[in-house]
């Protein structure tokens, strides 16, 4: 300590220009042919904390370090820094040229001085001044100066800015400076043309497919070129060049912009929300640090809030690296796509940010490596997503083969509830022949009614019409089934005592005789034998009314046996369709009926109580799948007599509807239910059957109010 001491005592006695001669012991000197770049060794370095210093001071101060590296790392902070060099040209040339190719520089100073200390030449850059203003036509600080061959030079360069500054330093002859930086941005050129390309073919498929994934893709490609582009210094050169607020806080705001965008279309393109649903709540927590950097930036705290744009940045990779992993584990086969791409781009980032804390070099490859990160991921992207239409080509045609497959299957389902109910039937028959004669002939019109169905309507929710219809008719036979055996015994009782009665012997004692039969009739209470049996045929005469109210309303709903238009009261219709329904009620469902008094309407009865069924049944769909249910849903069906023409509304307070959803609710194989409970084709059926009698549908939907279904017929077709 004492030595130093003594050498500092030593410098400080002597005169300034000795002070510089023995400090700045290196000297950069530049000859014909040469580019010199990162020659930061031979450099001397001096913190200004207080941002204080002139370019005079500066020059005379002790304090000036000797730089270690190539390129000198500053690191992030509110200081300014002055960097020394002396220059000797050897070139035959008297014109050399600096350059600084970081273009996020805020404030660049450069001052040229003579041998004795005299101020030759001052010029200010950065992207915290004016574009205009500068003298050089390049998004990198380039200072153009005069040195003749043979002289020596000292340049001063001061340097501030709330970004990481890193200062790599070119030096050559102003005629050559000029191919050097048309290499460089040709390298940028290619990267921005992949970017344009990537937009402009996304966002044609997302015309055509109107996928939202697609949108927010095109979204990510814009924010994420136009942050690469203003870290290469081009969005100030081209888009705002006299804005320098705007210049200055570019960074902070495209960074948040195209990291949560990229978030967002993660999320669409994996479906987070389905396969890693807690996971993909959490991911939100990532608008919280961005916010606050945004925030930090515009207090101007611009320092700490660069240093949370880069830590927060690599979090957010990662944690998107690791969702895509978790989906892909999950079965999501296009996670491996962006799994693939954004380990590029997490790679390109990892470099760039680790060159600015100075643990890997700063060339032009890690100074690169984000946008060429970014461009394999946005061109991996690209292909990912371009695959997802074949996906979605082969989940359609998957979806048919379901819905065909589903079809088939109700068939079979309907087909074997027929046997299996025949079969009962036929069983009831035998133990009571003469009280089943009706309903024999009710199951062979049901059979009947059922195949017509099929053949005929071929109706997408067949399985569940039969299945409500065997649950209606299950309720009724129960009354015949459960009194048989109860009948059967008091029959038994009753034909024991018309045997006692005539196995009574006149030449024995009667009176005997008579007590051991009044003594059995005590023994099984004859008078509850009598009321029990009333009461049995009561409810097997009950079974067989209700039985046969089910029947004539299937038929009135089906009216196969009617292949001609006739006029046909449709308020009767409906009220069949509702008995056939009546088993898919919630129990929170209340009908509403308001019937005006209708002339009857000329058309085809089979078909117009189809298209009630159709639409009832989706009507009810809508409301038993609400997400909340009230404690009272309503189905209101209101008739209307026009005069030449009736309307029938038919208006639930279900799930409603999009407009998107409402424009192509009439294609075919359309459809909202999940594989198996519907086939798309029902209320393309009811367009053809409405436009066939020469009518029209109206639909008025709202999301989370209701749907309604107007059709107007008229009188006589």
């Amino acid at each position: 300590m004492i030595r130093q001491f003594f050498i500092l005592l030593f410098f400080c006695s002597l005169p300034y220009q000795s002070v510089i001669a023995a400090v700045q012991t290196d000297t950069v000197q530049i000859a014909d042919g040469e580019v010199l770049s990162n020659f930061g060794t031979k450099v001397r370095l001096l913190a200004d904390p207080t941002q204080s210093l002139t370019a005079e001071k500066a020059i005379g101060s002790a304090g000036f370090e000797k730089v270690t590296s190539d390129v000198p790392n500053l690191g992030i902070s509110n200081s300014a820094y002055w960097l020394r060099m002396v220059i000797k040209n050897k070139t035959s040339s008297d014109e050399l040229t600096l350059q600084i190719p970081l273009p996020t520089l805020d404030k660049v100073d450069f001052f040229q001085f003579d041998g004795n200390t005299k101020l030759l030449r001052k010029e200010q850059m950065g992207d915290s001044r004016p574009y205009y203003s500068r003298s050089f036509d390049n998004p990198f600080s380039t200072f153009v100066f005069h040195l003749k061959k043979g002289e020596t030079t000292t340049v001063l360069i001061r340097l501030s800015g709330g970004e990481q500054l890193q200062v790599p330093l070119i030096l050559t002859k102003s005629e050559v400076i000029d191919k050097n930086n048309a290499d460089a941005f040709l390298v940028f050129g290619m990267y921005a043309g992949i970017i344009v390309v990537m937009f402009i073919y996304n966002f044609f498929l997302f015309i055509s497919t109107r996928d939202k994934t697609y949108l927010f893709y095109i979204i990510y490609i814009f924010f994420i070129g136009l942050l690469q582009a203003n870290f290469q210094g081009f969005t100030f050169k081209y888009l705002w060049p006299a804005n320098v607020t705007v210049s200055t806080y570019a960074v902070y705001i495209l960074t948040p912009l195209a990291a949560l965008t990229a978030l967002e279309f993660m999320k669409k393109f994996l479906h987070s929300d389905v396969y890693v649903p807690r996971l993909n709540r959490w991911l939100n927590i990532f608008y919280i640090p961005y916010g606050i950097a945004v925030l930090l930036a515009f207090l101007g705290n611009l320092n700490v809030s660069y240093q949370l744009l880069q830590i927060t940045a690599v979090i957010i990779a990662i944690a998107m690296l690791f969702t895509a992993w978790r989906v892909h584990r999950q079965g999501f086969q296009p996670a491996k796509y962006f799994i693939l791409a954004w380990s590029f781009f997490l790679l390109g980032l990892c470099i760039f940010v680790l060159k600015d804390y100075n643990i890997l070099p700063y060339n032009t490859l890690t100074y690169n490596m984000m946008p060429l990160g970014s461009a394999v991921e946005v061109t991996l992207l690209s292909f990912a997503l371009a695959d997802k239409i074949n996906v979605y080509r082969k989940e359609k045609e998957q979806s048919q083969e379901e819905a065909l497959r589903v079809l088939q299957e109700n068939e079979r389902l309907i087909t074997e509830q027929n046997i299996q109910l025949e079969r009962k039937v036929t069983e009831r028959t035998v133990e009571l022949q003469s009280a089943n004669s009706s309903l024999e002939q009710t199951l062979k019109d049901l059979k009947d009614a059922q195949s017509q169905l099929v053949d005929a309507e071929k109706m997408a929710g067949l399985g569940q019409l039969t299945a409500g219809i065997a649950h209606e008719i299950n309720n009724p036979i129960n009354f015949v089934t459960s009194n048989i055996k109860p009948l059967e015994l008091d029959i038994k009782d009753l034909r024991e005592v018309i045997s006692m009665y005539e196995k009574i012997d006149p030449a024995r004692d009667l009176h005997e005789q008579l007590e051991a039969i009044n003594s059995f009739k005590r023994q099984i209470d004859m008078a509850f034998v009598n009321e029990e049996i009333n009461t049995l045929l009561s409810g097997i005469g009950e079974g067989a009314r209700r039985t046969a109210e089910i029947i004539r309303s299937l038929k009135n709903f089906s009216r196969l046996d009617e292949n001609d238009t006739k006029p046909v009261d449709l308020n009767e219709g409906l009220d069949s369709t509702l008995v056939l329904v009546r088993n898919i009620y919630p129990q929170n469902l209340k009908v509403i009926k308001n019937y005006d008094n209708l002339p009857k309407v000329e058309c085809l009865p089979g078909k117009i109580n189809q298209v009630f069924m159709n639409l009832v049944s989706n009507a009810i769909y809508a409301i038993k799948n609400k997400p909340e249910q009230r404690e009272e849903e309503f189905l209101t069906i209101t008739t209307r007599n026009l005069g030449d023409k009736v309307s029938i509304s038919i208006k639930d307070s279900g799930t409603g509807m999009t407009e998107e959803v409402k424009n192509k609710i009439f294609e075919p194989f359309f459809t909202t239910k999940s594989v198996g409970e519907g086939t798309g084709l029902g209320l393309s059926i009811v367009f053809r059957i409405i436009e066939t009698h020469k009518g029209t549908i109206e639909v008025l939907s709202t999301i989370n109010v209701g749907t309604e279904f107007i059709i107007t017929l008229p009188v006589n077709a």
